[in-house]
């Protein structure tokens, strides 16, 4: 049964329409994934639910006494006070005896204690508390807006629970995949101002929507083509216009009206990195690292070796140490005890997820390139404002200052200028918050075709899964362990530890031996030009062999050109070794 429905909705807000005549209906129960690209209008949408935002045209119809919540993305900045008086502050009645008695209910249901502050709460623990809202107003329909932010695995593992276990109806948005495919029962795409309404999972949506945009590219394709030839008829001579016929004018007429109202999708975020010269096989090494504030340890006794071409997750709970680790590993801050060895030809790009990087009242253009009109770019010159529209900004929108970017917004800024820094390592903390779904995948390829080092402190499980060839894992009290692969290994990793522990048999460290990765983009198409390359060397040397061995050459008493000879076959000499050593390195990895 449906409990809301939309009828030929309407929204905008001064620029194309966010909705544009939607139909829309949620039942009872449903759990509804609600997608889109950042700035499509989610949360308008899910405002609209909500009855915070009035259509501009169209009607919503809810069920009788259907009572909605909306559980919103960012925590307020000025909490203070316990729990309890913030929940009794929310409630929605007048009815103390009631609100109390659905609040201590809320409050037992998700483990919170009433006289907590607000104050010094966790990520986790605060969306625990705007849940608790929610739930003590007994709604029908749970509207949540990204509701995976500021927390780690385990919080979003509780979360995910929760939501199964509770009777409600959901429409939530997020873009965290592995929380999608666990609880939508169906997925509802928002894509220039119309719903895309997929009634299946999360992973039988990503089959479907592949086949629902190339489906829209051939009928664009054919419409494009008939008004094209529509387009040379009508440019016929004189003699063709006095026959012509006017119902074919007035339908080419339609058809230019038609493709000027067409909305394109937003294109996708371009991705290069300027990649540095390689750096020494050994990149990192931490030899017995401590770092302990007063009363609390923090690492304890890391030994550590990165290797070129490492790409390395730390996973843990939030505060355990993550950034600490990486602030060490490069030099940001110095440990109590033990040492910390960079390798050779070291470049880093580090990307800050409190985005300290990035001057908040200056525009987007300076703080990429300060008064400069143009980045360089794998050593050539490139347009400020074209670099910016690879990362979907345009430069009207690269005049504004940061503060006013919504939080996708500002992460691509920090991707791009991140990207304008030559790097061998690559170390990202929590680069995917607030990322739609297709820049996550571009991100994604990204760093798996990346040829450097990757140090990533993620909370999307299957960002780790996809990009990582070992985990740190971070248990708290300065321990740390190495697990080979990502999120999931590491939870078949505590099962069969937990199996041998049931056995009375103590489980020994899944360490990392082996390295297992496989060719990137760029190393399967190096490997495949690497024979015509040795042979043009070989054939070179047997040329440069055949002049030398000429008696004529001698004749000519020319030293110097025989100087050169010999110094271009010591060249072709290392060219061929290094050849075959990389041939011989890149055959032995898997593609």
């Amino acid at each position: 049964m449906n409990i809301l429905s939309l009828n030929n909705v309407s929204l905008a807000f001064g620029g194309p329409r966010l909705l544009d005549e939607v139909n829309f209906q949620i039942a009872s129960g449903e759990r509804i994934c609600l997608l889109g690209r950042n700035g499509a209008g989610k949360s308008s949408l899910l405002h609209l639910l909500n009855g915070n935002v009035q259509p501009d045209s169209g009607e919503i119809i809810r069920r009788q006494h259907v009572n909605t919540s909306y559980v919103p993305q960012d925590f307020p900045t000025d909490w203070s006070g316990t729990i309890r008086a913030y929940l009794l502050q929310k409630a929605p009645s007048h009815d103390a005896a009631t609100d109390i008695q659905k609040i201590d209910q809320a409050l037992s249901q998700l483990g919170l204690d009433p006289e907590g502050d607000l104050a010094v709460l966790s990520g986790g623990q605060k969306r625990r508390v705007l849940l608790a809202v929610t739930l003590s107003q007994d709604p029908d329909l749970i509207l949540l807006d990204e509701p995976t932010n500021h927390l780690d695995i385990d919080a979003i593992r509780w979360l995910e629970n929760f939501l199964l276990k509770i009777n409600k109806a959901l429409v939530f948005v997020s873009h965290d995949r592995a929380f999608a495919r666990t609880l939508a029962t169906r997925v509802v795409e928002l894509d220039r101002g119309r719903l895309q309404d997929y009634r299946c999972d999360y992973k039988t949506f990503l089959e479907r929507r592949q086949e629902v945009l190339h489906a829209e590219e051939k009928e664009w394709a054919r419409f494009d083509q008939k008004l094209a030839e529509e387009e040379v008829w009508i440019r016929k001579g004189i003699k063709a216009r006095r026959t012509r016929n006017m119902g074919r004018v007035r339908d080419l007429q339609k058809m230019r009206e038609e493709r000027r109202q067409r909305r394109e999708r937003t294109g996708n975020v371009k991705l290069k990195l300027d990649e540095a010269p390689r750096s020494g096989q050994m990149v990192i090494e931490a030899d017995n690292l401590n770092f302990a504030y007063p009363g609390q340890q923090i690492i304890k006794d890391l030994n550590l070796r990165i290797m070129r071409g490492d790409r390395i997750g730390l996973i843990g709970p939030n505060g355990t140490g993550k950034t600490t680790l990486i602030k060490l590993l490069t030099g940001r801050l110095s440990p109590t005890s033990g040492r910390v060895k960079h390798g050779t030809n070291l470049h880093i790009a580090y990307f800050d997820q409190l985005r300290e990087q990035l001057d908040e009242d200056a525009s987007v253009k300076y703080n990429i390139a300060e008064d400069h009109d143009q980045v360089i770019m794998q050593g050539k010159p490139r347009h400020i404002y074209g670099y910016l529209q690879d990362f979907l900004f345009t430069p009207e929108r690269a005049r504004t200052p940061v503060r006013v970017l919504s939080g996708g917004e500002k992460n691509r800024l920090l991707l791009a200028k991140l990207f304008t820094q030559p790097a061998n390592l690559l170390i990202l903390d929590e680069p995917t918050n607030d990322l739609d779904m297709e820049t996550l995948d571009l991100l994604e390829e990204l760093i798996l075709d990346y040829q450097g080092t990757v140090l990533l402190v993620s909370h999307d499980r299957s960002f780790l899964n996809n990009i990582v060839t070992s985990s740190l894992i971070f248990e708290g009290s300065g321990q740390i362990e190495e697990i080979i692969g990502g999120y999931d290994d590491l939870v078949r990793y505590r099962k069969s530890q937990d199996t041998k522990h049931e056995g009375k048999t103590k489980a020994s460290p899944l360490k990392r031996k082996e390295r297992p990765r496989k060719l990137g983009f760029k190393e399967k198409r190096e490997l495949a030009e690497l024979p015509a390359k040795i042979e043009d060397l070989e054939g070179e040397q047997i040329r440069l062999h055949e002049q030398m061995a000429n008696p004529e050459l001698y004749k000519e008493d020319d030293g110097a050109r025989i100087a050169l000879l010999k110094e271009r076959l010591q060249e072709i000499e290392a060219e061929l070794e290094q050849a075959y050593q990389r041939w011989e390195e890149l055959d032995s990895i898997p593609e």
